[in-house]
């Protein structure tokens, strides 16, 4: 560059006068004048030097290396590590590390979603979780159910092998969706089970009233059996036929109440008073029995915004559901229990001490058409998730403490 090239002119130039000098004063050293001279201009000649050589090095560029990092960089990578660190920490997924794939021991939260999975009174058996974790193969996505304080839940679980400091990881992403799950099982069995009553009402009520009007024709019993056998066995068989087109009528009108349920009309609702009309509906069928039904509240004033007859209507199915469990039971128990939950979440407990819920039929206990007793037609706990989900909440079956049912209603 042009600004560079008066410094190495001068470079030269001065080491020429300098070189010329000293030729000089080595020719006239007998005078002392001329000595004198030629010194002057050798030292203005060495600053000349001196100036241009420092403003060669002042020019030249430092090391990559060596450039000192800029306060303005450090500060942007402090403040991009924290807002990941922010995202990590607020992700709506459960982030977990597994420093040892296998081990449970070391399976470590790494997020706040994480680590209230692992708290107490939100999953109830941590380590075994932490153990479902661990198992998971890299590079896959399955579902697991574990073990909540509302019940059993299930969650679709993702995991990346990555290495850290050359330590083989998996990184771990777990989310809940069994309220996702259980709102598009209900949105698809309503509307499977209104497109089949429909169809099977439309097919059924011609088949019953064309059976009655011929059976009419025939005449009475007595004027039957004047007639042929072939006259009284036509007879018989439009008996049952009617008969059988108006139970399975009725069959079908059962099943047509899931999927016309109206909207929920909220409105408070203590629950200390809920629990009295249902005591006195309830309570003396199980005293009969031999056995009885306990209702508690904490604390009394216990209310929520709820549709009043849709939430004692779910309660009422599930205390009937529990009496048919504990029908063969010496001393049949029934308890409510209504209580306020972690994170200000109301919990409606309803339990009891019968059989219980055998594993491989739980998940299906609230499929319609599906039931664990002979005479079942399936309709009793599915009518109940209905309900509770047409207001706002959830219920799910848990696992018994001791022995029988328990059923956890979530608001």
């Amino acid at each position: 560059m042009a600004s560079e090239r008066w410094p190495k002119a001068g470079v030269g130039s001065a080491v020429a006068v300098l070189m010329a000098l000293a030729a000089c004063a080595a020719r006239v050293g007998d005078s002392p004048r001329l000595l004198v001279l030629c010194g002057i201009g050798m030292l203005l000649a060495g600053l000349l030097l001196w100036h241009c050589l420092a403003r060669l090095t002042l020019r030249r560029p430092l090391p990559e290396a060596a450039a000192p990092p800029r306060h303005g960089d450090a500060q942007a990578a402090a403040s991009a590590l924290l807002a990941l660190e922010a995202r990590l920490e607020h992700a709506p997924i459960a982030l977990f590390t597994v420093a040892q794939p296998g081990d449970p021991a070391a399976v470590a939260p790494l997020n706040g979603n994480a680590r209230r999975l692992l708290a107490p009174g939100r999953a109830v058996e941590p380590e075994r979780l932490c153990a479902l974790l661990a198992a998971q193969p890299a590079d896959q996505r399955s579902l697991i159910g574990f073990d909540t304080e509302r019940g059993t839940e299930r969650a679709l679980v993702a995991v990346s092998a990555l290495t850290v400091q050359g330590e083989s990881q998996h990184l771990v992403a777990l989310l809940p969706v069994e309220s996702q799950l259980e709102a598009e099982a209900l949105n698809a069995w309503r509307q499977l089970v209104h497109v089949l009553t429909h169809e099977i009402m439309n097919s059924l009520t011609p088949v019953a009233s064309l059976s009655r009007t011929a059976r009419d024709l025939l005449g009475e019993p007595p004027a039957v059996a004047a007639g042929d056998d072939a006259v009284a066995d036509i007879a018989t068989a439009l008996d049952a036929i009617a008969r059988r087109s108006a139970s399975l009528i009725d069959f079908v009108a059962s099943y047509r109440s899931l999927s016309t349920v109206p909207p929920a009309r909220p409105e408070r609702v203590a629950l200390a008073d809920l629990f009295g009309r249902l005591a006195a509906l309830v309570g003396p069928a199980w005293q009969a029995r031999g056995g009885k039904a306990d209702f508690f509240v904490e604390p009394a004033t216990l209310a929520l915004l709820a549709d009043p007859g849709q939430l004692e209507q779910a309660l009422l199915n599930l205390l009937k559901n529990a009496a048919e469990a504990t029908a063969d039971v010496a001393a049949p128990q029934a308890q409510v229990h209504a209580r306020l939950g972690r994170g200000g979440r109301l919990r409606i407990e309803v339990s009891d001490n019968g059989p219980g819920v055998p594993d491989d039929m739980a998940p299906h206990i609230f499929t319609p058409f599906f039931s664990t007793k002979k005479q079942g037609r399936g309709i009793g706990l599915a009518m109940v998730r209905q309900l509770v989900h047409g207001n706002g909440g959830t219920v799910r079956h848990a696992r018994a403490v001791t022995r029988g049912a328990r059923f956890i209603v979530s608001f």
